[in-house]
Order: C-alpha cells, then structure tokens, then sequence
C-alpha cells in the first residue's frame, strides 16, 4: 500500500476514535490481551469443562466433539424448549465465573484506555462492554476515576440506572458569583451481558458486589451465558434498562446520539447486536469502527458494504468501502488504548 494511502487509512481511523460523540463496544477480544487476560468464547469449553459436574461435562463434550462445535452450539442443542426452564445454561454461567475469578491478568492497557477517556472535553462517554470481567472497572480505580456502571452505593451497591445520567459538578466563582461547573472525562459502562459480581436476590433486589468474593447466599448470578437465549435474557431487569441505554446511544435518543462506535475485539456473532448496529449505520452521520483481529468473510463484507465503516482486522482493512492493505497490531484492544490516551 502506498505511504500516502497507509497514512490516509490511520489519519481518519484516528479522527473517528477521538472524535465528539463516541462510544466503545468491548467484545471479548478486548480482554484476551494477547493470552494474558480472559479467555475467548472459542477457548471457553476447554477452560470450564473440569470445573463443571461430570454428568454436564459428559453430555456437552459428547456433541462439541460429535458435532465438532463450540460450546454455545452445543448448549443450543440442548435447548430443545425455549420456554422452559435450562439450569444447564446457569450451572454453565457459574463455572465461567470460577474461571475468571482465578485469573489475575495485567491492567496496563486497560488503566492506558480509561485514563485517555478521562481526559476527554465530552462529559461522559459510553463503554458499552460485552464481557463479564471487571478490567475496566479494576483499571478505572487504580487510576481513581469516576464512572457509572448503573449501580449506585457502596460495597453492596444497588442498580440505579438512572445513575447513568446523573450530572456531577463542582461549585466553582465565575464573574463574582457562584456556580456549578459540571465535570468532565466520566465514562458510563453499560455491561451488556452482566458481570461477575452483578447478583439478584430473592426479594428481586439487584445488587454489585466485590466479583472476587464468593456468590452471597441465597443470591444468583447475573451473567447471560454464551447461548441464543441471550436475545431472551435482554429483555427481563437488569438487562432490559442496559439495552435500552444501548439502543438509545445507537438509535432513539436525539438529545445524546452517538456519531461514532468503536468495536474492538467483537466478532459480530450476536445478531441482537448487530441489529441495533446495523439500524445506526443507516444514520446519515454516522461511523462504524471495527477492531478485531479476524472476522468470517461474510461478516467483513457485510459490514464493509455498508460505506460507513473503517475496519482493521490482522490480514484486511477497509476505508469507507474500499480495500486497503492491512497495517500490523492496528486490530488490537492494545493499539487502541495507546491510540486513545495519546494527545487525549
């Protein structure tokens, strides 16, 4: 690719990251850095198998080696009646969260990306995460950030997610009288498909608690496993008001529109996601930014025929319809936290 193409390609991918209005999706390719962090939804069933009960293990390894699937297929298989209960997919929830809960993964590039959203001029910016684990959040208070994350209180925090648009401000004299000075650099994170330390209660309370401690008793687990009842499990609290937050930011809220979204690290295999993606790309003003190290060849030509969208993936990169050479690491959550905190 010649330099100036190259260097056309990285000018307006740069514009859009730091661009007004923008949001972040974070799928799970966000938090494998590299091996060190959590594992992928293809690496899943390998990481949970012996941590759940033989008789599961047995029966889902049967059809992910007769069927030479992933484990969100196989589950599907199971599955023969979506109207009734399956406490297979819960049993399936809890193992993932002893998986995560005994990983410790390194927060350089995470602290990196929150710090640089931190230093925006827009007043909260939207994380919009896919994922279960609590790197942004962990990031976030070691940098000792402020951002809402749809709870409020303290260690046993309460879901509020009207939180989510509560304005800050510090008082402040301009022209010899007092007055507020909303802050600045906040972000909000929308965790899509719950977190490890997110629990519901018999009484329906929801609650946050420290994802490193064991789950509360007579508490479950608010985390969507990797299954198609997924599209199902967004429309019942606390999900329902997390998409809603999701598919305002997208497509229904005029007052705070987004003109951007950065995906990195999704492989746009949830179709309840992409319709909501797919309804803002048709926006006049409005621009896709895809990140991920490989998508299926169906997904990057949809996605590339739409003329709104930049994506950078390890061996093809696309500027607004257009076919260009791809440029090394540009795919990675890495890059873009770099991206995101440098002359922020």
């Amino acid at each position: 690719m010649p330099a100036t193409t190259a260097n056309s390609f990285l000018k307006k991918l740069r514009s859009q990251i730091k661009g007004a209005r923008a949001g972040f999706l974070l799928g799970a390719g966000s938090s494998y850095l590299a091996g060190a962090g959590y594992p992928l939804s293809s690496g899943l069933w390998g990481e949970i198998a012996g941590r759940l009960d033989p008789a599961d293990a047995q029966i889902l390894a049967r059809i992910i080696v007769g069927r030479n699937c992933g484990l969100e297929e196989a589950l599907d298989v199971l599955d023969v009646d979506p109207a009734t209960p399956f406490p297979l997919r819960e049993r399936i929830a809890y193992a993932i969260a002893d998986v995560f809960q005994a990983r410790n993964p390194p927060l350089e590039s995470h602290r990196r990306f929150v710090r640089g959203l931190a230093r925006r001029s827009e007043h909260r910016t939207p994380i919009l995460s896919l994922n279960y684990d609590p790197l942004i959040e962990y990031a976030a208070v070691e940098e000792r950030l402020l951002f809402s994350d749809g709870f409020t209180g303290g260690c046993r925090a309460a879901f509020d997610p009207a939180s989510f648009n509560y304005l800050i401000s510090t008082p402040s004299i301009r022209r010899g009288r007092q007055t507020n000075d909303r802050l600045r650099g906040l972000f909000n994170l929308i965790k899509l498909h719950g977190s490890l330390g997110w629990f519901q209660f018999p009484d329906d309370k929801i609650k946050r608690f420290d994802p490193d401690l064991p789950v509360p008793p007579g508490a479950q687990r608010l985390m969507i496993p990797p299954q198609r009842r997924k599209h199902q499990d967004t429309g019942i609290p606390p999900y329902s008001d997390l998409w809603s937050e999701f598919r305002g930011l997208l497509n229904n809220d005029g007052r705070r529109l987004l003109n951007r979204l950065i995906c990195v690290g999704y492989g746009f295999r949830d179709e309840h996601v992409n319709a909501i993606i797919r309804a803002a790309v048709g926006r006049e003003h409005f621009t896709l930014v895809v990140l991920s190290r490989a998508l299926e060849d169906t997904v990057y030509s949809t996605w590339a025929r739409c003329g709104h969208a930049i994506i950078a993936t390890e061996k093809r990169c696309c500027l607004y319809g257009t076919e260009v050479d791809p440029l090394p690491n540009v795919w990675s959550f890495e890059w873009l936290a770099r991206e995101v905190c440098t002359n922020a």
